[in-house]
């Protein structure tokens, strides 16, 4: 018994060691220098991923008489003009779709090519945690975090025989399950409390960035301005916001395929890879519905990726930092497969 209890104790260490040492690591990687965002865009992601960057850029087309939208979740175009590479695809994505349904806009547009290379570019400078790059080490803190608790039964048993086969009363061994007691209690908070580390989508330089955004435009009022910062909550017009808030709850039909040439039809065939919740709190997606804290929500306008993080939504790029994504395949945003789950 000596022996096992040194056994397990030592795995249990290392384990926990190095499991600790990734978690520095991979904070060191997306520690980031460029700790500021371009503009309202990018702080929406910081907020709320390509949720909060869609509702933003809708309300603000609606503020500045580009869109209508009225009931029940109808879009139409007023003016077709854009200012940014998010409100032409709004437009590319509202031309694809005659009907004009809002909670089908809002989904296309997440998964726009335009919204997803956001999260590469803020992902290539650190402030966010691509999507599948921690998906090693959240399983390997679950992996661990599980063993250990599963250990402590396992523990008992073993010191209840310990004791069954023991010969008369003298010389009493101590018992293996407290031997082994500090090891399991150590190894299942590390592994647990790691493994919830690596659902967080946004870093420490995110989060400053996304605070100094936030800090250095306290004075503005504009209402996409609110809600890029926090939220379909924060929007004045409570009309837009019944609209918003009922397409981001409606699930999506199955996209099949898109009648636009260009983005649309690549879109149409590819799985999500950011979904729509980054913020402090949770990885990916996973969360509130309507868009009004932003810490998760869900990918596909309603449609729950993930447990409280996790989903999917790029292209070209595995969850990498740099460049061309739309929706990719193959990586996922919280290390789940495809969004429909980031953390």
């Amino acid at each position: 018994m000596n022996t096992l209890a040194l056994v397990v104790t030592l795995v249990v260490a290392v384990s926990s060691t190095l499991l600790i040492v990734a978690t520095r690591q991979a904070g060191v990687r997306a520690g980031g220098t460029a700790a500021y965002v371009h503009d309202l865009s990018e702080a929406a992601f910081l907020g709320g991923g390509p949720a909060r960057v869609v509702d933003t850029a809708l309300t603000r087309m609606h503020t500045d008489g580009l869109l209508a939208i009225g009931g029940p979740g109808i879009v139409t175009v007023l003016r077709g003009e854009a200012r940014d590479a998010v409100e032409r695809a709004v437009l590319q994505e509202l031309a694809a779709a005659p009907s004009g349904a809002l909670h089908t806009l809002r989904e296309s547009v997440m998964r726009h090519p335009a919204v997803q290379e956001i999260g590469d570019g803020l992902a290539a400078r650190g402030l966010l945690v691509a999507p599948g790059r921690s998906r090693a080490r959240r399983a390997w803190g679950l992996t661990q975090g599980i063993g250990c608790v599963i250990g402590f039964p396992a523990a008992i048993a073993l010191t209840v025989a310990q004791y069954a086969v023991h010969d008369g009363y003298g010389d009493i061994p101590f018992p293996f399950f407290l031997k082994v007691l500090p090891a399991l209690v150590a190894g299942a908070v590390i592994g647990l409390v790691n493994a919830a580390s690596a659902r967080a989508r946004l870093t420490g330089a995110g989060r400053g960035a996304a605070g100094l955004h936030r800090a250095a435009n306290a004075h503005v009022t504009d209402p996409a301005h609110l809600v890029a910062m926090r939220g379909l909550g924060a929007l004045p017009d409570p009309v837009l916001q019944g609209q918003l808030v009922a397409a981001a709850r409606q699930r999506p039909a199955r996209r099949t395929s898109s009648s636009s040439g260009s983005a649309g039809a690549v879109t149409a065939f590819v799985p999500v890879s950011w979904c729509a919740g980054t913020g402090p709190g949770g990885g990916g997606c996973g969360g509130s519905s309507g868009g009004n804290s932003g810490t998760g929500s869900t990918c596909s306008s309603g449609s729950s990726c993930g447990g409280g993080g996790g989903s999917s939504c790029s292209s070209g790029s595995s969850c990498g930092g740099g460049g061309g994504s739309s929706c990719s395949s193959g990586s996922s945003c919280g290390g789940g497969s495809s969004c429909g789950g980031s953390s």
